[in-house]
């Protein structure tokens, strides 16, 4: 049974969450505050965390940060703050989604299979590896190994490219990403996977992932010049 962390100081949300994620089959383990959230999750192991933003003693953008210091665990955050800045800040602290409230209660339990499905990935994936210049991306772990250092990214990350290196060549829009990697309805901004992308380049110091203004993102073959 996978196992989710929940973080929220709203009792009746709490409850409502604890109660109708464990009547679809996860484990449930509660927090009410994001110290509480930061002990409870060294001391065990989870598959994903549902993280609201605006906690008592320090909020979700705090637990996260320490939360990414030492693992790479997929993050849901769940908040009412519904502002383009919010959201930039969890994805840029490599959060996996950024779910506005009020939400469905079945369209988070369908996100929460998707972050989970891409988490452990199909088994046609696993021992896997691309290879690209310098550069091994290993579709077990999902980590990126660039001249040998390896690189820990967030499963976003992972996917982003991934679907890049695999169609080499091929110019993707964002909404390309969007349908193939979401795989759900996406309310929010599509400019998300440009934050990915800076996200990646930042962390692996890249640069042939190629921005096509106005269209997407591409990376060329690798016996092109």
């Amino acid at each position: 049974m996978q196992k989710i962390l929940v973080v929220e100081d709203d009792l009746d949300i709490q409850e409502l969450l604890k109660n109708f994620l464990q009547e679809v089959g996860y484990e449930i383990i509660l927090a009410n505050d994001g110290v509480e959230a930061v002990s409870i999750f060294t001391a065990a192991h989870f598959d994903l965390i549902l993280l609201d933003v605006m906690l008592p003693k320090i909020d979700g953008f705090a637990v996260c940060e320490l939360i990414r210091r030492q693992s790479q665990v997929p993050i849901i955050m769940l908040t009412a703050l519904s502002g383009e800045e919010e959201q930039i800040r969890g994805l840029d602290l490599q959060v996996d989604d950024y779910i506005t409230k009020p939400f469905s209660m079945p369209i988070l339990v369908r996100k929460i299979a998707a972050v989970l499905r891409r988490s452990g990935g199909p088994e046609e994936d696993k021992h896997k590896t691309i290879d690209y210049q310098n550069l091994i991306l290993d579709c077990d772990n999902y980590t990126a190994m660039i001249d040998g250092a390896a690189y820990e990214l967030t499963q976003r990350e992972f996917e982003v490219l991934k679907e890049l290196l695999t169609n080499q060549g091929r110019i993707l829009t964002r909404q390309n990403l969007l349908d193939k990697l979401w795989r759900y309805d996406f309310y929010g901004d599509e400019r998300v996977v440009d934050t990915h992308i800076k996200n990646l380049r930042k962390k692996l110091g890249i640069d042939f992932i190629q921005t096509i203004r106005g269209v997407g993102y591409k990376i060329d073959k690798e016996n092109q010049k």
